[in-house]
């Protein structure tokens, strides 16, 4: 069955762990500690239902969004996930591909296979650049000029990262640094040839944008090494100003979740934030990030760009963060499913499965086009509904 038979989030999601060794598939699905967060990002949405409008007059649906001066064509865009070549060779570009395709955006990780030059001569328009902070800031300052002489139109710094989180699915399969995956994970991974393959013969550094700062002839263990030393450091508001002197366009801060920092943000000229909790993979007691939006909204919506991922399954998620007050939202899991399971093909059929369902979900609302979303949409329920 190829990857067009899927026909949801379950069922690429069904098709991935087919295709992907379990070290790899704990990799996209895991969370941290115990993954209560994983689960209140999704339970946070299920108390939300959306109110349909009838008797509208809806010739066609108009997903187009300004974001930044700029139109998409829907009211999505993919996250950034780190290592995706982990999981299918050549999966960033694959992605970047299929949001030109789509045109929209696109942001690629700060961890990514791929660097960002060659994501600028596929998708220079569409393309923004995840920084994560470095021990070393010259390295930062360096990172910050090459993605300007990119092009790209959007910065995103990524603030949500102070320490190493404990991703208990990775400390069992060896995934965690030093990276020695256990024995089980190795047996398990001979089940999977053709990922053993696409994975031996693809590219093997996981982090190509760092690899100019590493010792000379740095091999793959000797990057991860490297990196290391590098990361995972706490971002502080000095950090901000610093990126904001040298980044002369759009700038985000990713990870925001409480109003009194979204505030600081825009104080501190940044354009625009985006409210996450790192995909239940960085802190198992914070909120739903749906749950805060509406807080950080009423404190910063009139001064600053509102956008949101974590814990989108499905359309009708992407619908309601917009009727909270989101700008935009960005979609991880969705698309990884996808390139995992299918490569080029499949990164485009999650694109197109995401835009058919809040196409659905619009129609049924009565909400014509994206300027229509707003909060007499919804209705929160209880939990014991």
């Amino acid at each position: 069955m190829g990857v067009e038979a899927a026909i949801n989030y379950g069922d690429l999601r069904r098709m991935a762990r087919k295709r992907l060794p379990r070290i790899a598939f704990d990799f996209i699905e895991g969370g941290v500690d115990g993954e209560e967060a994983l689960f209140r990002n999704v339970e946070a949405f299920s108390n939300i239902s959306l109110v349909p409008r009838y008797m509208v007059k809806v010739d066609a649906i108009d997903g187009t969004t300004r974001l930044f001066h700029q139109s998409y064509g829907q009211p999505f865009g993919i996250a950034p996930t780190g290592a995706a070549g982990l999981l299918r060779a050549g999966a960033d570009l694959m992605l970047a591909r299929a949001a030109k395709a789509a045109n929209i955006p696109f942001i690629m990780s700060g961890a990514a296979t791929a660097t960002m030059e060659e994501l600028a001569e596929i998708a220079p328009d569409h393309g923004w650049y995840q920084l994560y902070m470095p021990r070393d800031r010259a390295i930062a300052d360096d990172m910050i000029r090459r993605a300007d002489g990119c092009g790209f139109p959007v910065l995103v710094l990524t603030v949500d990262v102070p320490g190493l989180a404990r991703n208990e699915r990775d400390i069992r399969n060896g995934l965690s640094p030093p990276l020695r995956p256990s024995l089980s994970a190795r047996a398990e991974a001979l089940l999977h040839p053709r990922w053993i393959y696409d994975y031996l013969t693809g590219r093997r550094t996981l982090a190509s944008n760092w690899q100019r700062y590493a010792p000379d002839r740095a091999g793959p263990g000797e990057l991860l090494k490297f990196l290391l030393t590098q990361l995972p450091v706490p971002v502080t508001w000095d950090d901000v100003a610093r990126v904001r002197e040298l980044w002369p366009r759009r700038l985000v801060l990713k990870g925001i979740m409480h109003p009194a920092d979204a505030k600081r943000a825009a104080a501190s000229g940044v354009d625009g934030v985006i409210v996450s909790n790192h995909g239940g993979r960085q802190f198992d007691r914070a909120p739903a990030p749906i749950e805060v939006l509406p807080a950080i909204c009423d404190a910063v919506g009139d001064k600053m760009t509102i956008m949101l991922d974590s814990g989108i399954r499905c359309g009708a998620d992407i619908v309601t963060a917009h009727c909270l007050g989101a700008k935009f939202v960005f979609v991880g899991r969705w698309t990884l499913y996808g390139v995992a399971a299918g490569g080029q093909p499949g990164a485009h059929h999650a694109v197109s499965m995401i835009c058919r369902e809040v196409a659905t979900v619009m129609r049924q609302m009565g909400a014509p086009n994206a300027d229509a979303f707003g909060p007499d949409f919804l209705v929160r329920r209880s939990p014991s509904q």
